[in-house]
């Protein structure tokens, strides 16, 4: 499909490559200009103005007859401990996620254990190498497809479950079975430019904009047992808090008081 977003193609692919590769996703090395050019229906020029501008950024090395190659990105800083008010919250969180699950269907695309890449090992406070599971789904409505979503859990929890009990029930409600007693969740939510892949399985265009989810989980001995990489179609879901004002007029402080996920 071709890219409709009002910005000029090179950027376009800039963007979409360098998410991937803050996904580890080119642990083998990046695809080859020609297969890029395929991929995104443009001419050579375009691709390498795009990698030409990763390689300006230090996220790849271009050598001649080696190929394009992945530089290990910074990792991200780990996630804040909770609060108390967290923890009031994320039981609501949860159990509308729970229930998100429950209400629409999934398409099992890839699950498998694989070596854990720098992002994905620092986030789970394991080591990059380690083992986890992933599991790649795409969650639908009536209305048709809903969501891309990407899991890593740790090989000891990951290895209780597989493709079976993924198509059949949630994530979460597999982790609590496993043994897990889910503690807290940190959230972030941003947005993105759909690839190649998720471009089909979302039925957008690429290059479209989605809604993208990073969610941490944590048990209750605060081990990170499940990280979510997200990507919604905005036309299909949308995410709601209610705040409240705490204090006096002055301090203008505004807390949650209720996280829900809306789709149709």
């Amino acid at each position: 499909m071709a890219a409709t977003l009002p910005m000029t193609k090179y950027h376009q692919i800039y963007l979409v490559l360098r998410e991937q590769l803050h996904e580890g996703r080119f642990s083998a090395g990046l695809p080859g200009e020609l297969n890029l050019m395929q991929q995104f229906g443009v001419a050579r020029v375009t691709v390498r103005r795009a990698l030409a501008q990763l390689a300006e950024e230090g996220l790849i090395s271009r050598e001649p007859g080696r190929g394009t190659r992945a530089l290990d990105p910074v990792a991200s800083p780990a996630a804040p401990r909770s609060t108390v008010g967290q923890r009031a919250q994320l039981t609501g969180l949860l159990e509308n996620l729970v229930s998100m699950g429950l209400k629409t269907s999934v398409n099992v695309l890839e699950v498998e254990m694989v070596t854990a890449s720098a992002n994905v090992a620092n986030a789970l406070q394991l080591q990059p190498g380690d083992a986890v599971q992933k599991a790649v789904r795409v969650r639908s409505t009536r209305e048709g497809p809903l969501s891309h979503i990407t899991t890593y859990v740790p090989a000891d929890i990951g290895r209780q479950f597989g493709r079976r009990e993924l198509a059949k029930k949630p994530i979460l409600v597999l982790l609590e079975e496993s043994g897990v007693t889910v503690g807290r969740a940190h959230q972030t939510i941003s947005a993105r430019l759909a690839d190649v892949a998720v471009a089909r399985h979302l039925d957008v265009a690429v290059g479209s904009a989605l809604l993208a989810v990073r969610r941490l989980i944590y048990d209750d001995q605060d081990r990170p047992i499940q990280w979510l990489h997200g990507l919604y179609r905005p036309d299909r879901y949308e995410y709601e808090m209610q705040l409240s004002r705490v204090g006096s007029i002055d301090a203008k402080v505004w807390v949650s008081k209720e996280l829900s996920a809306q789709f149709q």
